[in-house]
This record gives structure tokens, C-alpha cells and sequence, in this order.
């Protein structure tokens, strides 16, 4: 009879590479780790790891192992949530890992809810009924949630694809879409006047190839879908300012300093003096949220998707009128 506690510990190992990782994630000891994999080597009949170098891998049947550690998991975590839900109480607490511009706009509504500050919409997640329902959260770009959901370091990670770059998401996970949202081309008035762009006309970016352009950096995804765009367009940016905050790149295009292309969601609030134009080849992106199998009907992680919804529905009707 193979033991789900050992199993789990298997499953943590190929999440985190090392025993001593695996044992920090569980607060055991490193020993005891050891322990616990060579008893499920003799459960199973077969070695499950194997050394490599001054580390262990998984071995074909420790792979098989884990594929079904992940099925045994995510049904423990629905009859978890359906126990929850039956008991109707909302008392614990969801770890967020979110990328910076939804940490901005999308979580902050979140804490105004569940501390009691914020106004109720008739779900039943107010002021009164998610009280005792706390938050902590983590700022993070997308692979690296979705690497801390499959650690199991997070409840709920908050992410985005683009139509150029999309992600890929285990298929046992559970997605929910919030919002889908347009790149705009931001510029300031007197470049976009060289340019023959009005406000809001749409731009041609393969007739923006010598202009300065302003971009996040390398390590993330809003880089690659700059990268690929422009690609698509015919040429690679000439990039003259980098930087991983919007805010900073779209000050920088209100000086007149380059282009950049911006998700509508990362604009600061006020753009002033900035011309935002959507693409010819329209490029978006869909922001949603993942949590692991058998998790999603959780009391207490339900009530923040519903919240999360309503913000992202409100947000997309407070900027509706941006170019789309």
C-alpha cells in the first residue's frame, strides 16, 4: 500500500528539485525526507529517484508516481472544499502571487472588500459574510506564480498571456478568464503628429520601425510580446530605455523619449500627454487566474474569484472608453 504522506513528499521533491527544498517547503528535516523516499522505493518495489551528480531525479516510475500524486491531491482538495463549503465558514487565508499591473488595479479592491472598507455588490462576500477572510500576496511575473501554485507556495496565482505569446497551463488546473484587454501604442502628441496618428487612430507599427522605443526588460513576458509584435511588423525595436514598470515607460514616452506598447490595464490613470493608439494587427491580452485542481470551489478561495471578477468587470467598464 503505497503511503499519501510519502507520496506527497515525492510530489514536493519534483516541485522543488532538491531534498533540502523539499524540506524547508514541508519543515522536516532533510534525514527525514530521505527516510520517507527510500520507505516508498520499498512500497513501490522500485527505485522512485535515483542520484544524479550531488542530486536526485525522479526515475520513470517516480514520474509515473507523481502524474498520479497530482489526480490523488486534486481529489483530496475537492472533498477539502466541498467539506468547506457544507460548513459554510470563511476563516482562513489566500496566498496571491499576481504580475505588478494587476497587483495595482485588480487586488488592492480585494483588501477593501475583506477588511470592511469597501461597499458590498450583493454576492454575499462583503463586509460581514468574508470578514475573517485575510489575503497575503506576492508580486510576481507569470511563470514564476505558476512555478509557486505548482510548489504549492501560493493558493491562487494571477497571470496573462498575449494573442502573440501565449502560456501554458497544466490542463488539471483551473482556469477562470477576467478580462481581455487591448496592447495600445503609446506616444507623445508631437510624435505621434510626425507620424500622421491622431488620438486614437489606429497605428501601423511596420511604419514605426525608426523610432525609439521604450520596453519592460528581458526577463519578462511584456519584453517577448514587444519583441514578437514588432517582429511581426518587420523589424527588432530599437530599444533606448528599459525598465519592468509601466509607469516609468510611459513617463518616459510623455517626454517624448520613445514608444511603448502598453496592456490598457498598466496605463497609469493619468496619461496626460500621451496619444494611445490601438494596432492595425491588433495585438491583447487576457488576464486570468489559476488555482490548482479540487481547489476552486473552496468557500474561501470562491469568495476572492468572485470578488476578482466583479473588479475586473468594473475596471473594464471604468476604461471602456480608452482606444480599444
Amino acid at each position: 500500500m503505497l503511503d499519501v504522506r510519502r507520496l506527497r513528499i515525492l510530489q514536493h521533491l519534483a516541485a522543488y528539485g532538491t531534498v533540502a527544498a523539499t524540506a524547508d517547503a514541508l519543515h522536516l528535516t532533510a534525514p527525514a525526507v530521505s527516510q520517507h523516499l527510500a520507505a516508498l522505493q520499498k512500497e513501490a518495489g522500485t527505485p522512485v529517484v535515483e542520484k544524479h551528480g550531488r542530486t536526485l531525479r525522479l526515475t520513470a516510475a517516480g514520474e509515473l508516481l507523481v502524474a498520479h500524486t497530482e489526480v490523488i491531491l486534486a481529489e483530496l482538495a475537492a472533498a477539502e472544499s466541498g467539506l468547506a463549503a457544507m460548513k459554510g465558514g470563511r476563516r482562513g487565508t489566500v496566498r496571491i502571487s499576481a504580475f505588478a499591473s494587476a497587483a495595482r488595479t485588480l487586488v488592492p479592491p480585494l483588501f477593501e472588500r475583506l477588511t470592511g472598507t469597501g461597499t458590498g455588490t450583493g454576492t454575499g462576500t462583503g463586509t460581514g459574510a468574508a470578514r475573517d477572510l485575510s489575503l497575503r500576496l506576492s508580486v510576481q511575473e507569470p511563470d514564476e506564480a505558476l512555478d509557486e501554485l505548482h510548489k504549492r507556495s501560493t493558493d491562487l496565482a494571477l497571470v496573462h498571456s498575449y494573442t502573440v505569446l501565449p502560456r501554458s497551463v497544466p490542463a488539471a488546473w483551473e482556469q477562470t478568464v477576467l478580462m481581455e484587454e487591448p496592447v495600445l501604442l503609446a506616444l507623445h502628441p508631437d510624435q505621434a503628429g510626425r507620424e500622421g496618428l491622431t488620438a486614437g487612430q489606429p497605428a501601423d507599427l511596420s511604419r514605426l520601425a525608426h523610432v525609439p522605443w521604450l520596453t519592460p526588460g528581458p526577463e519578462t513576458s511584456c519584453y517577448e510580446m514587444i519583441q514578437r509584435a514588432c517582429g511581426a511588423a518587420g523589424f527588432v525595436p530599437d530599444i533606448r530605455a528599459s525598465s519592468s514598470d509601466f509607469s516609468v515607460l510611459t513617463a518616459l514616452a510623455a517626454a517624448d523619449a520613445g514608444a511603448v506598447l502598453v496592456p490598457r490595464m498598466a496605463l497609469p490613470d493619468h496619461t496626460a500627454p500621451l496619444s494611445l493608439h490601438p494596432l492595425v494587427r491588433p495585438v491583447s491580452r487576457t488576464v486570468f487566474t489559476v488555482s490548482r485542481a479540487g481547489t476552486g470551489k473552496h468557500p474561501d478561495l470562491r469568495a476572492v474569484l468572485d470578488l476578482l471578477h466583479e473588479t475586473a468587470t468594473a475596471l473594464d467598464d471604468r476604461t471602456a472608453g480608452r482606444p480599444r
